[in-house]
Order: structure tokens, then C-alpha cells, then sequence
């Protein structure tokens, strides 16, 4: 039998916390000296401890690490829900950590009010693109709802695109349109030549705009925002209005590390009345 300080070091926990799981009556010591209360540990009680652990350590309560511990779930079945909540927590941290970088990027662009220059905004007109593409529905504008739905219609273009043999002929294209709903329509798309077709992928003509706004955005597409709002600057006191679509042109990107990234923003104007 091991003390309970040497029972707490072999399974990697605190003497505290073993002390907790016997008062719960969670994990019991195997023997209890009658005369100093020394609690005692036998070795198998390691294989309860790494259960209660893991299972505590995934965000199970403690009744729900009770009653699974004490349902005497076999090895097979409890690595089957380890490694579904293993997979929970994973997209967790993930979303937490896209949602720090949001409250960065803003926290970014309140420091910067008053202070962007729009210098680099240029005007210009923009050819038509053949282009290959996908389209999916943002729930709204906001870079929560756009970001995933971007990723994921990029994700799907180049899967397709790969097993095709199709070498883009020109650059790779996001577009973005406000639906009547509220919601915004995004495509990604890759510019083709005029002869190719892709099973898979909508191949059509994206049209030539007369006169654009255009800003580059160097750097991380968490940052995007700033560029956006550079144009929205722009524009307005610049006298022109534009009808909320925008592209994003990825004049360098993957795989270039997303630092190194050049996108440039493009929104159409007009004079406005």
C-alpha cells in the first residue's frame, strides 16, 4: 500500500484534491489506520484515478464522472467518449481563440479611430474573371458568421480543384453580397481560362466593374476589418456611395504564412446624388 503522498505523486495529482475525492466518496482509500487517520492506497486504484481525471479533465461534472466510473464502463467504450468530448473541447478552444483574435482586431481598430490613413485607397476600373466557384449563406455580416463560412467554401473549391489538374489562370476571388433577408451570399472562386469547365464548381463570368475603390491589406485575415473600414472612410468622404458587395483579391496568400498575405479590397462607387 502506498501513503496518500506517495499514492498523489505516482497518479499526478495534489494531496488536496485525493482528500476532496474521499470526502465526496469519489475515490475511498483502501485502508484507513484506526489510530492516525493515515489514509492508504493499493495500486489499482491508480486505473479509478486516471478514469476520474481524464473524464473531470474533459469538463464532466463530478456526478457525471460518479455515475460513468461507477457503471463500470469498459476500456473500449470510455476512449469512444473521451474522444468525443476531446474532439468538443478541441473545437472549443478553437472557437475561443477565433474570438480573442476578433476582440483583438477591434480592440486594434478603436486604437486606430480617427487615425487610418486612406492614402493607399485607389480608384480603378476591374476587368471580367471566368471563374470557378462555390457559394454558400453567411447568417449575417458579422466576421463570426462569414469567417467560418469562408474557410469552409475555400476548403471545398480546392479539394475539387486538386484531383481536377486545373492551374488557376488568374487570381484567387472572394465575393461577397447582401442578401434581402439580412444574410450575405459569399463565393470563393478561382479564375479559370475560357475553355475549362470543373465538375463540381459553377463556372461563369464574374462582370467587369467601371469604377471600383481598392486597398490592399497586408497581413492576417483577423485584421481584415481594418481595410474595410479604410475604405468606408474613403468613400464617404470622398463623396461616392457603393452598394455593400465587395471582392477580396488574394494578390499572395497560401503558402505564404498568412503575415506575408496581400489581399486587396475592392467595393464599386458612384457619385452619390
Amino acid at each position: 500500500m502506498f501513503t496518500i503522498g506517495d499514492f498523489a505523486t505516482m497518479g499526478r495529482v495534489s494531496v488536496r484534491m485525493l482528500r476532496h475525492y474521499d470526502s465526496i466518496g469519489l475515490l475511498q482509500p483502501a485502508r484507513v489506520d484506526a489510530f492516525t487517520g493515515y489514509r492508504y492506497y493499493e495500486a489499482e486504484q491508480l486505473r479509478r484515478l486516471n478514469r476520474l481525471v481524464a473524464l473531470k479533465d474533459l469538463g464532466f461534472t463530478l456526478s457525471e464522472v460518479t455515475r460513468i466510473i461507477d457503471a463500470d464502463v469498459d476500456t473500449a467504450e470510455l476512449r469512444g467518449m473521451l474522444t468525443l468530448r476531446q474532439s468538443q473541447v478541441a473545437a472549443q478552444i478553437e472557437a475561443d481563440t477565433d474570438r480573442l483574435r476578433r476582440i483583438e482586431a477591434r480592440l486594434r481598430m478603436i486604437e486606430r479611430e480617427g487615425t487610418m490613413s486612406t492614402s493607399s485607397v485607389t480608384v480603378k476600373s476591374v476587368d471580367a474573371l471566368r471563374i470557378a466557384s462555390v457559394t454558400g449563406v453567411a447568417e449575417s455580416t458579422d466576421s463570426a458568421d462569414v469567417g467560418p463560412v469562408i474557410q469552409r467554401l475555400f476548403g471545398e473549391l480546392f479539394a475539387i480543384l486538386g484531383p481536377s489538374g486545373v492551374e488557376p489562370a488568374g487570381p484567387i476571388v472572394a465575393t461577397y453580397a447582401p442578401t434581402a433577408d439580412g444574410k450575405l451570399s459569399v463565393s470563393a472562386a478561382c479564375t479559370v481560362a475560357d475553355d475549362v469547365s470543373v465538375d463540381g464548381l459553377e463556372v461563369s463570368t464574374l462582370p467587369a466593374q467601371e469604377q471600383v475603390a481598392a486597398y490592399v491589406h497586408h497581413g492576417e485575415m483577423a485584421n481584415i476589418g481594418e481595410g474595410y473600414q479604410t475604405l468606408a472612410t474613403w468613400i464617404e468622404d470622398n463623396g461616392y456611395v457603393t452598394d455593400g458587395t465587395a471582392r477580396e483579391v488574394y494578390l499572395v496568400s497560401h503558402p505564404e504564412p498568412e503575415q506575408k498575405w496581400q489581399t486587396e479590397l475592392q467595393m464599386p462607387i458612384t457619385a452619390s446624388a
